[in-house]
C-alpha cells in the first residue's frame, strides 16, 4: 500500500489521484464525505464511545511544482509549491502530466565566479521538456500544470526505504490501515489538503470535526548524516517514532507528550522526541481552531525530507503501528 500511495502524484491543490486512492481503501469501513477543499473526513465507529471527541490526521498533499510560464526556446518556467530546497532540483527527471523533463541550470563553466558558490534560486532554474519553442511547448504543457519528482520506490541496505511523497503517505496508510480494522473507541480520521502550502485543510476539517485530542500523524526531519553529532542529527532513523514537544507552529500539550511516551516505554516501544524547534505540522491549524484541541505529534524520522528521495527506516514505521496498535485496540481504560 505505501508504494502505490507515494507513486501517485498529489501535490497541494491537485490531490485527486490520492484522494481517490484513499475512497477505494476505506469507503467500506467507515462513513465519509469530501469536504469543500477537498479533504477526506472518516468517521470509525469502535467498542467504546470515549467521552472525549478524537480525531487522527495525516496529509495527502507531497511537494511539488507548478509551471508559471513558457519562454521562447520551449523551457519552462516554474515555482515550488510547499518547501523545497533548489538544491535538490539541479538535474532531476520531472513529469509534467505525460511529459517528462529535466531541471536545469547554466552550465557550471558559464557561471561567474560569485555564481560559483551559491545555489541558484528557482527563478534561475528551468524545465527543458526537450521543446525547440514557446508554440512546440504549448502542445504538450501549460501554465498551472503541476511538475513532480520523477522518482521510483525501492528497499535497501539495512531495512530502509527510499521514495519521493513519503511525507506524509506513511500517515495515510497508517490510518487506512485503523479504518480497516476493529478500533477499540470511536475515531474521526482526517486526510488533510495543502499541508505543505500552509495547513489550509486542516484549518478547515479541525472545525468541522471539533474534536477534543487530536493526534497528528507526520514525518520529519532526521539528520542522522556522516559527522553529523549528538543533537545536531535531530532525530535519528531506527529510533522509532518521534514525539515532539514543540515545533516551529505548535507547542505540544504536555500531558499527552508525557502519557504517550510513558505508555511508549511501558509497552517497550523504542521512541524519540526532536532536539530542534523547527518545522511545523497540521497541529499548527488543528489546536488553534474553534474551542482549540489538545494536539500531539508522532512522526517517523525521514532523511532528505521534501525532496525525490527521502529515506526512512521501515522498524520506524513498524513501532509507529504497534504504538498506534496499543493506544487504540488494547487498551480498556
Amino acid at each position: 500500500m505505501l508504494k502505490e500511495l507515494c507513486l501517485l502524484n498529489g501535490a497541494s491543490g491537485d490531490e485527486g489521484a490520492v484522494r481517490e486512492y484513499i475512497i477505494s481503501q476505506i469507503k467500506d469501513y467507515c462513513d465519509y464525505y469530501v469536504d469543500a477543499l477537498g479533504s477526506i473526513i472518516a468517521t470509525k465507529k469502535g467498542r467504546i464511545t470515549p467521552n472525549k471527541k478524537i480525531s487522527i490526521n495525516a496529509h495527502m498533499d507531497e511537494v511539488g511544482f507548478i509551471v508559471t510560464g513558457i519562454t521562447d526556446d520551449g523551457y519552462l518556467r516554474f515555482s515550488p509549491v510547499g518547501g523545497i530546497d533548489p538544491r535538490v532540483c539541479i538535474d532531476r527527471v520531472v513529469s509534467v502530466g505525460d511529459t517528462k523533463g529535466v531541471i536545469g541550470d547554466k552550465a557550471f563553466h558559464l557561471l561567474e565566479n560569485d555564481e560559483k558558490d551559491k545555489c541558484p534560486s528557482f527563478d534561475k532554474l528551468l524545465i527543458d521538456i526537450g521543446a525547440s519553442s514557446y508554440d512546440e511547448a504549448l502542445t504538450k504543457v501549460s501554465p498551472g500544470d503541476y511538475a513532480y519528482f520523477v522518482s521510483d520506490y525501492y528497499e535497501f541496505g539495512d531495512g530502509f526505504i527510499k521514495s519521493k511523497a513519503l511525507d506524509d503517505r506513511i500517515g495515510c496508510m497508517l490510518m487506512i490501515e485503523m479504518i480497516q480494522s476493529d478500533l477499540e473507541y470511536d475515531t474521526t480520521f482526517c486526510f488533510n489538503v495543502q499541508e505543505e502550502v500552509g495547513l489550509r485543510g486542516a484549518a478547515c476539517t479541525s472545525f468541522a470535526v471539533e474534536a477534543d485530542v487530536a493526534i497528528i500523524l507526520e514525518s520529519t526531519t532526521a539528520a542522522d548524516l556522516d559527522a553529523v553529532k549528538g543533537i545536531d542529527r535531530v532525530c535519528v532513523t531506527g529510533d522509532g517514532p518521534v514525539v515532539s514537544f514543540m515545533d516551529g507552529r505548535t507547542i505540544y500539550d504536555k500531558d499527552l507528550y508525557r502519557q504517550i511516551r510513558s505508555f511508549a516505554d511501558k509497552n517497550g516501544i523504542p521512541n524519540q522526541t526532536k532536539t530542534a524547534i523547527a518545522g511545523g505540522n497540521d497541529a499548527g491549524a488543528i489546536q488553534t481552531s474553534g474551542r482549540g484541541a489538545r494536539v500531539v505529534g508522532i512522526s517517523i524520522p525521514a532523511r532528505y525530507i521534501h525532496s525525490g528521495a527521502s529515506v526512512v527506516k521501515k522498524s520506524d514505521i513498524d513501532n509507529t503501528r504497534l504504538l498506534l496498535e496499543k493506544m487504540f485496540y488494547d487498551r480498556k481504560d
